[in-house]
C-alpha cells in the first residue's frame, strides 16, 4: 500500500482569479503546462511531503473527523472509497467527507487510465467531543407531541432526499467565506443537551448575529431547498456546490432564494433569525458531503 502525501486545490475553473482566493495560490487557465507540472510540486513542497504516488495521485496523509477532503487523480480515472464510486473533476480533483465518528484509515482504491491500480491510505485523526448544554429551548421542541413529532419526520425526509443528489460544479473548490461574521455560539460535532434532555450530536456550526443580519453565501451553488417554515429548524436552505458538497442554513426570519436558483460566493440567500428550536437569533451553518455532516470550521480553515 503506497502513502499518499496532501495536495490541495482552491482554484476557479474559469480560469479567473478569485477575490477571496488565499496569497499565492493560483487559478486554473485553460490546460497551461505550469499549472499541470509545477503547482502539485509547489503544493507538495509547502505541505512538507515526503512523497507521493506515481502517475500524479496525490492526497493528504492524514485529517481530522468531520474533515472535507480534496484529492488529484488523473482524469478519468476511477475512485473507489471503500465500496462508493467518487466522481471525479475533468482535472483531476476529488472530494470526500470524513464524517465525526469515522476511524482511520481511509481506504481509496485508484484506477487511472491505462495505469495501474494504486492504493492510498489516510489516516484520521480522533477529535475531543465537548458536552453543550442548551437551555431554554421551547419544550415542544425537545419533546413533540405524536402529531408533531410525524411532521418533523416528514420534514427530514424532505431535506434529505434534497441532500442524496449532487450535481458537477465547482463551488466546492472555492475558497469558502464566511455566510455571517460573529461570534461562534455553539460548534460542529459537540454533543447537544437540551432542557437537560441529551440530543444528537450537533450538525453545524452555530454563529450568533443581530436578527435581520444578511446571509452570504460561502460558495458558488444551486439552491435545492428551502421553506421559512420547518418544525425544528424554521427558515431553511440548502444549496449545493457539486460533487456531493453541501450547506444548509437554519433558523433564518426571511429567505430571500428559491429551489432553482444558482447563487454565487457573496450573494444574500436570507437573513439571520430565531425560527425553529432555536433560544436567539442565530445561524446555524452546517455542511456535508452527501449524507455525511462535515465540519465547516475546517472547510474555512483550510483555505489558509
Amino acid at each position: 500500500m503506497t502513502q499518499s502525501t496532501y495536495y490541495f486545490s482552491r482554484y476557479k475553473r474559469q480560469g479567473k482569479h478569485h477575490r477571496n482566493a488565499p496569497s499565492g495560490y493560483a487559478t486554473l487557465r485553460g490546460m497551461n503546462i505550469w499549472i499541470l507540472i509545477v503547482l502539485p510540486c509547489l503544493f507538495l513542497a509547502l505541505a512538507g511531503a515526503s512523497h507521493a504516488t506515481t502517475g500524479g495521485i496525490i492526497f493528504p496523509l492524514q485529517v481530522q473527523q468531520g474533515a472535507m477532503v480534496l484529492g488529484k487523480v488523473p482524469p478519468q480515472s476511477q475512485v473507489l472509497l471503500g465500496e462508493r464510486s467518487l466522481d471525479v473533476t475533468a482535472y483531476g480533483t476529488v472530494v470526500f467527507g470524513v464524517a465525526r465518528d469515522a476511524v482511520g484509515p481511509v481506504q481509496l482504491r485508484i484506477s487511472p487510465p491505462g495505469g495501474d491500480t494504486q492504493l492510498v491510505a489516510v489516516i484520521v485523526k480522533p477529535r475531543d467531543w465537548p458536552i453543550e448544554r442548551v437551555n431554554g429551548v421551547p419544550p415542544k421542541t425537545v419533546s413533540p407531541p405524536r402529531e408533531i413529532a410525524e411532521r418533523i419526520q416528514r420534514e427530514q425526509a424532505r431535506v434529505a432526499q434534497a441532500r442524496a443528489t449532487s450535481d458537477h460544479g465547482t463551488g466546492f473548490a472555492q475558497a469558502f467565506i464566511w455566510p455571517v461574521k460573529g461570534r461562534i455560539s455553539g460548534r460542529f460535532g459537540n454533543q447537544r443537551v437540551y432542557n437537560g434532555i441529551p440530543g444528537a450530536a450537533h450538525s453545524g456550526m452555530d454563529i450568533a448575529a443581530p436578527k435581520g443580519t444578511p446571509i452570504q453565501a460561502p460558495a458558488d451553488g444551486r439552491v435545492v431547498f428551502a421553506d421559512a417554515d420547518l418544525y425544528l429548524t424554521g427558515g431553511t436552505v440548502l444549496i449545493d456546490h457539486g460533487y456531493g458538497i453541501g450547506s444548509n442554513f437554519l433558523h433564518l426570519s426571511r429567505l430571500s432564494v428559491k429551489v432553482g436558483d444558482t447563487v454565487v460566493q457573496g450573494q444574500v440567500i436570507g437573513y439571520v433569525g430565531a425560527t425553529g428550536r432555536a433560544t436567539g437569533p442565530h445561524l446555524h451553518w452546517g455542511m456535508s458531503w452527501f449524507d455525511v455532516r462535515i465540519d465547516p470550521l475546517l472547510v474555512l480553515d483550510a483555505k489558509g
